[in-house]
């Protein structure tokens, strides 16, 4: 099955009143990810495809999407996770400082706050049954 993405380049711009970078597909895509590990326990109807289909939970997963890019953008992160990990880094003759630690667990994410109260109020948060 192909990746879902939950928002556009556009919805981007519009979220963040900056516009989209070069590979806003690719931060996107990625952040959709994130946004679905957030939800693994989440139930809303979908399309064949796997996509909502109510459009107040197609806006909230839009919504936490751009959250989540915009995060990652402000942390310095690319996707991968491995930006924020040191709170000082030197090229030459390197040295690192202050390691920060993330997600302790394999499943866990770095939910951007803003993308995890997108989803707590459309009530996607697991564990919220409506």
């Amino acid at each position: 099955m192909a990746a879902r993405v939950y928002a556009t380049p556009e919805q981007l711009t519009a979220w963040t009143g900056q516009p989209a970078p070069p590979d806003a597909d690719r931060l996107l895509a990625r952040a959709s990810e994130d946004v679905d590990d957030a939800l693994v326990t989440a139930v809303y109807d979908t399309d064949a495809l796997g996509m909502p289909t109510d459009p107040r939970i197609v806006q909230a997963l839009a919504e936490a999407t751009c959250a989540q890019v915009e995060y990652q953008q402000e942390t310095g992160d690319t996707g991968t996770g491995a930006a924020g990990r040191w709170d000082s880094v030197s090229i030459g003759p390197v040295s690192l400082s202050g390691r920060k630690d993330g997600p302790t667990a394999a499943g866990d994410v770095d939910l951007a706050p803003r993308a995890h109260r997108a989803l707590r109020r459309a009530g996607l948060v697991p564990g919220v049954i409506w």
